[in-house]
């Protein structure tokens, strides 16, 4: 018995074991879901022919086989889900040109090859999640068209390029993710302006999509991985972790006043922890660990008060961890690794009560120092022999008017032989 649905509007096959239904192009199809099934083979064509559907979920699946470029016939598709499925080959060029299309995500595939897809200045894209593929080359230059872009996840691929700073000029860009891949030379400190003017704002609008999906993020914080659901109605967030960026850290992070979480963690930075990560005011978690970062803790770091989560292990980090509010929450695990770090997490003294080490090694002093450190100390002994002086004629005048005159001839020596016992030494000092 066959099925006609001339006038259907919505398909959806949730947690069954089941085949796509066999649907045909007249069908009036918007939203399409057969999401988290066991369905496997290409992606059905019938699908690909409904000229009216504007959501397409095809995620958690095990379709298998090449993304056809037959969906960018879809002129009226708003939203492509086609992650966690064994798709492969390249990313569809066209992608790029879907005027309509909001969100694009093909994460947790098996896609290869360069992202060649070109995002023309049309496109309305908020949304791209390419995280878990074997992709490799550049990130593409033609992002920066994609001016209403808030989300972009390219984690976990094989990306050879340099720090994308380009980026940072996206009005709208709250989350850049570009973790585990081959990314490599310094963070650029391009003081343009709005750079990430999104993620400068410590104020932020709640999503506002109709709920039909749920996009997610894969965070890494103190090692363990977290995924973020609905991550863009709560969280403006950039990690560049496990890369190979090396370099200064740029002061220019302390601009970024709406930035939840931050980490450069796994990487080859160096200098200092910059002063100005005390204006982000709504920092929730900062994550600079395995890098060469060196100098101090930053006193100013602990006016951050929504501070939960603080990784600072395995760099060059020196003197004490600093005291009061979020510091005094954080255990031995966010310092390990510094072994010029001291403070009570690690069982390292600090010294005095102000949290100031004191000062143990002995200061070398130059030719000119110590000569000038030797007149002030024969200065020191004149001074003392006139005193003395003074002292010794009257004890001299008591002696002689009592008439002790052995006594005083006996002392006469003594005081003789002290001085010549004083001169030798002096000799043999030079």
């Amino acid at each position: 018995m066959k099925v006609r649905l001339p006038s259907l509007l919505y398909v959806a096959v949730l947690h069954q074991h089941s085949t796509v239904l066999p649907l045909k192009s007249n069908n009036k199809v918007y939203f399409a879901s057969v999401k988290q099934n066991q369905l496997q083979g290409p992606i059905p064509k019938s699908l690909l022919d409904l000229q009216d559907l504007q959501f397409l979920i095809l995620s958690q699946n095990n379709f298998s086989g090449q993304i056809p470029s037959t969906v960018c016939n879809l002129k009226t598709l708003e939203l492509l889900d086609l992650g966690s499925n064994n798709l492969n080959g390249t990313i569809p060029q066209c992608l790029g040109e879907m005027s309509g299309l909001t969100v694009l995500d093909l994460n947790n595939n098996r896609l290869s090859g360069t992202i060649n897809t070109t995002f023309n200045t049309e496109n309305q894209l908020n949304i791209i999640n390419l995280y878990g593929n074997k992709l490799k080359g550049k990130v593409p230059p033609s992002l920066i068209n994609c001016r209403y872009l808030e989300f972009l996840d390219l984690d976990n691929n094989e990306l050879n390029d340099t720090f994308p700073s380009w980026l940072g000029g996206l009005p709208g860009l709250k989350i850049l993710s570009l973790r585990s891949n081959k990314l490599h030379g310094p963070i650029s400190d391009s003081r343009t302006d709005n750079l990430f003017a999104q993620i400068q704002n410590t104020e932020y609008v709640a999503d506002a999509s109709s709920g039909v999906y749920a996009n997610t993020l894969i965070v890494t914080t103190k090692g363990l991985d977290l995924e973020l659901p609905r991550v863009l109605t709560t969280y403006m967030i950039i990690d560049l972790s496990r890369n190979r960026f090396e370099g200064y850290l740029p002061s220019i992070i302390g601009d970024l006043a709406g930035l939840r979480m931050l980490n450069l963690s796994h990487n080859g930075l160096e200098g200092i922890i910059p002063t100005s990560l005390q204006h982000l005011s709504v920092l929730e978690s900062l994550d600079l660990s395995s890098n060469k970062i060196g100098g101090e803790i930053p006193q100013q770091l602990a006016s951050l008060t929504f501070l939960a989560v603080l990784n600072l292990s395995h760099n060059h980090l020196v003197r004490c961890i600093p005291k009061g509010k979020q510091f005094d929450t954080f255990d031995n695990s966010s310092y390990r690794g510094n072994d010029g770090l001291r403070g009570l997490q690690l069982s390292k003294d600090c010294g005095g009560d102000d949290g100031v080490p004191q000062a143990t090694t002995p200061v070398e002093l130059d030719d000119e120092e110590e000569d000038e450190g030797d007149l002030i100390s024969w200065q020191a002994v004149l001074m003392g022999f006139g005193s003395g002086l003074v002292i010794g004629l009257s004890i001299i005048y008591i002696m002689l008017s009592t008439h002790y005159l052995v006594c005083f001839l006996r002392m006469v020596v003594k005081f003789e032989q002290r001085i010549v016992t004083t001169m030798e030494r002096h000799k043999k000092r030079y």
